[in-house]
């Protein structure tokens, strides 16, 4: 039960969870018209710029080999 309340399996995840998320609802919105081409790009390449500054800080600290 205390892994349930910690966020489980996906606790170290939030950050990419929220990208994907954000991203698929974006491409929602498009395809169901409440926004045009240019402002759902806009929020994919906002939501996945976070996704990689968040990738880039994980390896910061580590030693390779």
């Amino acid at each position: 039960m205390r892994k349930l309340f910690r966020g489980g399996h996906l606790s170290g995840y939030r950050t990419y969870i929220i990208s994907a998320t954000g991203i698929i609802s974006a491409i929602g919105a498009y395809l169901v018209g409440d926004s045009d081409l240019f402002t759902m790009l806009q929020a994919i390449f906002t939501l996945a710029g976070i996704y990689f500054l968040r990738k880039s800080n994980e390896n910061k600290g580590k030693e390779n080999g």
